[in-house]
């Protein structure tokens, strides 16, 4: 759980190092993962990951900006 402190919130950030990567994400944000070359670029990118997925998101704003819109099933 986010802690606020300030104006400002605190999140806990896990890293794991992976060879050539970090794999960073927080618990508290679900779906808040990125990597990064370096544990500082996995930290800044983890920050850029969870300001974006915590920003509001207005689905009509956002067709209306772009000139292609591609919508389709991912199967795994």
């Amino acid at each position: 759980m986010p802690r606020v402190t300030k104006s400002r919130r605190e999140y806990s950030a896990h890293f794991l190092d992976r060879g050539k990567w970090w794999v960073a994400w927080t618990d508290d944000v679900p779906g808040a993962v990125t990597q990064g070359r370096t544990l500082r670029e996995a930290r800044e990118n983890l920050k850029d990951a969870i300001s974006l997925m915590l920003e509001p998101v207005d689905d009509k704003t956002l067709r209306s900006r772009s000139k292609h819109l591609v919508h389709e099933v991912l199967v795994l």
